[in-house]
């Protein structure tokens, strides 16, 4: 296959997944947190535990924003920090039992459109849907 369609086809994939992603979560439920928060306690949810560096880079942020809503989020009881066991320089930082119940609410909205998206689906084309997002989790994303 010729690499630069190939390109091309994962640039349009990549602009369609946040079309997607916009969608689904755009009338989530999340009180009084902004979407760049909102944004940032998905990453934590799905990545945990993480570094504020690495917070900063995925969410394309400086370090002095990152840590400016860090600090919100921390004083909403959303996430909290805590010190590496294996090098006290390090700290993580996590959900709180608050964050995960907010994060877990809008993951079931997120997951109620998601099914809505592909009850249509026959049980084998659901199949093939789970291996592409496999081959594309190993081979592209990760890079594996």
């Amino acid at each position: 296959m010729d690499k630069h369609q190939l390109f091309q086809q994962f640039v349009a994939f990549t602009t369609a997944v946040h079309q997607v992603k916009h969608e689904m979560t755009k009338d989530i439920k999340t009180g009084e947190i902004t979407p760049v928060q909102y944004s940032i306690l998905e990453y934590i949810a799905v990545s945990q535990p993480v570094t504020l560096s690495q917070i900063s880079d995925c969410q394309h942020m400086s370090m002095p924003n990152t840590s400016r809503e860090i600090r919100k989020l921390g004083e909403k009881r959303l996430c909290e920090k805590y010190t590496a066991e294996e090098d006290r320089r390090v700290q993580y930082i996590r959900l709180s039992p608050k964050g995960q119940a907010m994060m877990d609410e809008a993951f079931g909205h997120v997951e109620s459109r998601f099914l809505e998206q592909v009850r249509g689906l026959s049980e084998a084309e659901l199949e093939e849907v789970g291996r592409a997002l496999n081959v594309l989790q190993s081979k592209v994303f990760l890079g594996e």
